[in-house]
C-alpha cells in the first residue's frame, strides 16, 4: 500500500498522512484511556510513539521511493534481531549463544539480499536500505521499552496514548508538505493514493498495533516481534504479483534472514549481561 501510495503522494505525505488517520482511529475508539496515564507514563508512551510509528513511517515511505517493497519486507524480519541486541545493550536483558549466531546468520542474509537486489535492480538505489534498518531499530527499541516501562497499561492505552503524542507534528507535517494546496487536492492519483494509506492507518498500523502491543506485554520482546516472520511471505506474494524481479538468489538470502531470526528467538538458558 506504500507502493502504490507514491505514485501519487511524497513520501513525507505519505508518512503523516498515515499517522494522521490511524491517530484519529484510536483517538475516536480509545481517548478516555487517555486520563488514566500518569506523568511517567506519558513519556514513556510519547518515547514509544516516536521510535516505534512516527519515525518508521517516514523511513520505509523514503525506503520504498527506490527498494522493492518484497526486499523491503524482508529486511523488515530483522526486527527481532534488534530487539534482541539493543535489548542486551540498553535494557539488560540477556542471550545466549546460539541467539548470538542468529544474529550473526540473519545479518549475513541481509548483505546477501542487498548485494543481489542491487544485481539484479541496477537502477535501484540500495543505499535506502539504511532507512528500513533505523526502522527496525526504532521497532527494537518500542517494544523493549513498552516491556520494560508500559507493562501495566492496556494495549488500547498505550497505543491511542503514543498516537495522540504523534499525530499533532504529523498533521503540522502534512500541512507543511502541501498536502492541502489545490494542487495535489485536485489531482485524480491523489484520492487513490490516500485510499491506500487509509487502510494501511487503520489495519496496518492502528488494529495491528492493538494486537502487536498485547502481544509484547504477553511474552518476551524478541518472540513478540518474530510476527515479522510472516509478513515477507504476504509482501512478497503481492510483489510478484505486482511484477517485481526476485530471484533464486535472493529467496535463498531471505531464507538465511528467517533462519538467523527463528535462531536468535530459541530459547536456552541465559547468560545475564552487566548493565550499561
Amino acid at each position: 500500500m506504500i507502493k502504490k501510495a507514491l505514485v501519487g503522494l511524497t513520501p513525507v505525505q505519505v508518512g503523516s498522512f498515515r499517522i494522521v488517520i490511524a491517530g484519529l482511529f484510536l483517538f475516536i475508539i480509545g481517548f478516555k484511556r487517555l486520563r488514566k496515564l500518569t506523568k511517567q507514563q506519558w513519556k514513556w508512551v510519547a518515547v514509544a510513539g516516536f521510535l516505534g510509528t512516527f519515525f518508521p513511517a517516514f523511513f520505509f515511505a523514503y525506503a520504498q521511493t527506490e527498494i522493492d517493497s518484497a526486499i523491503t519486507s524482508i529486511l523488515n524480519a530483522t526486527t527481532p534481531i534488534m530487539t534482541l541486541i539493543f535489548g542486551a545493550v540498553f535494557f539488560s536483558i540477556g542471550f545466549t549463544k546460539r541467539q548470538l549466531a542468529g544474529v550473526i546468520i540473519g545479518l549475513l542474509g541481509c548483505f546477501l539480499l542487498i548485494w543481489q537486489g542491487s544485481e539484479i535492480n541496477p537502477g535501484q538505489d540500495y543505499r535506502y536500505v539504511l532507512f528500513i534498518f533505523m526502522a527496525t531499530v526504532g521497532y527494537a527499541m518500542n517494544v523493549n521499552v513498552i516491556k520494560t516501562r508500559l507493562q501495566e497499561l492496556s494495549p488500547l492505552g498505550i497505543s491511542a496514548g503514543s498516537f495522540f503524542v504523534i499525530t499533532i507534528p504529523a498533521f503540522l507535517i502534512l500541512v507543511g508538505s502541501g498536502f492541502f494546496s489545490a494542487e495535489v487536492l485536485q489531482n485524480p492519483s491523489t484520492l487513490t493514493a490516500a485510499g491506500y494509506i487509509a487502510l494501511l492507518a487503520v489495519f496496518g498500523s492502528a488494529l495491528a498495533l492493538l494486537i502487536f502491543n498485547k502481544l509484547i506485554q504477553i511474552s518476551t520482546p524478541v518472540f513478540s516481534t518474530s510476527v515479522t516472520y510472516t509478513i515477507p511471505i504476504v509482501a512478497l506474494l503481492w510483489g510478484v504479483i505486482d511484477g517485481e524481479k526476485f530471484s533464486l538468489m535472493q529467496t535463498l538470502a531471505g531464507g538465511v534472514i528467517l533462519f538467523g531470526v527463528i535462531l536468535a528467538n530459541s530459547k536456552k538458558r541465559v547468560r545475564k549481561t552487566a548493565p550499561v
